[in-house]
């Protein structure tokens, strides 16, 4: 099996890898990633001499570059996680996300349809498996779950490019009959993510005993997903879940805003005891709120798990500790 990654040098495209080739050991893996200011190799060093890992930089837009990857590879499935991902810069610049999130899901999605299109691949089975999150659904009051059936709602330039490449794979399916699956995923959290992400942001802020800012009250609701959980299911999507179809996959994890953050500063006053006066929690500031802050994400994940047989199996609190420790390590080296 030859796969492509596209994102793999993001967040949770390397840890994607990792697992894929340890639990694969007769896939090759060839990472795409235009290697924007999130991304970041040395997640990968490991993989530096193995003859079943390949990198390439390239930025999915080129659709000439693209073209001359996917020909030479042929892949035989692709797990397309690259796309501008955070909402804060959505707001300042959406232009690069509808570039990179809706031409470049095109430009990747059409070169491997013309690809598999060809005699050669007709008894294949590639698959195109399409990474997307749950923002697309717009927000939640204080009851109810997204599911597969939630009709979409996008708020913010980046939930709207995300849920115009979503579209844009389901009408491949129903158009043209290509082998998709999508998957629609809560916030993950877990080591290596990118410093501007609320977790690892509280804890640079709190270890530089620095304001900790929080949106509005901090009242906003979110399910988070460890990044390794979330691999394992992408895996079972893309191996098991039925062609065409969306799974949404969440961690069953809600929490407020402020009470993650409260938590985090807990356990940096058990782990690192510097905080002001005895406690981190005496850095929290609320700031203004950002433009269309979306009040609740929640996720029914009961379709993966009847069908696939897929649900979270970490430990929140313990994961959480790991991540915090390893930011620690990180900040303070």
């Amino acid at each position: 099996m030859k796969i492509i990654v596209t994102g793999g040098a993001g967040f949770i495209g390397s840890n994607l890898i990792l697992y894929l080739l340890e639990n694969n050991p007769e896939w090759q893996i060839l990472n795409l990633d235009k290697l924007t200011y999130a991304s970041d190799l040395s997640y990968l060093k490991t993989l530096k001499s193995s003859d079943r890992y390949h990198f390439k930089k390239v930025d999915l837009v080129d659709r000439k570059e693209v073209n001359k990857i996917v020909k030479h590879f042929k892949p035989d499935g692709v797990f397309h996680l690259a796309a501008e991902s955070h909402v804060d810069n959505s707001i300042k610049g959406p232009e690069p996300f509808i570039q990179s999130n809706v031409v470049g899901t095109f430009n990747i999605l059409e070169e491997c349809r013309v690809l598999w299109g060809r005699e050669e691949f007709q008894e294949s089975g590639a698959r195109f498996l399409h990474v997307s999150t749950d923002e697309v659904y717009g927000e939640l009051d204080d009851e109810g779950y997204f599911t597969e059936e939630t009709p979409y709602a996008p708020n913010s330039p980046y939930s709207a490019s995300k849920a115009g490449s979503d579209m844009i794979v389901r009408a491949y399916y129903k158009t043209y009959g290509m082998d998709v699956v999508t998957t629609n995923c809560s916030n993950n959290y877990g080591p290596h993510q990118h410093d501007e992400k609320l977790i690892p942001v509280v804890i640079q802020k709190a270890i530089n005993k620095e304001p900790i800012p929080v949106y509005g009250k901090g009242e906003n609701v979110r399910d988070w997903l460890f990044v390794k959980d979330h691999c394992t299911a992408l895996e079972r999507v893309f191996k098991q879940g039925r062609a065409g179809e969306t799974y949404n996959i969440g961690g069953n994890n809600e929490w407020k805003n402020i009470e993650l953050v409260r938590n985090i500063c807990e356990i940096l006053n058990e782990e690192v005891g510097e905080g002001p006066e005895g406690d981190y929690k005496n850095l929290i500031s609320f700031v203004t709120d950002r433009p269309g802050h979306d009040f609740r994400y929640a996720i029914d994940a009961s379709k993966i798990k009847n069908e696939l047989g897929w649900e979270p199996s970490t430990d929140f609190d313990g994961m959480l500790r790991e991540t915090i420790l390893w930011y620690i390590s990180k900040y303070r080296s």
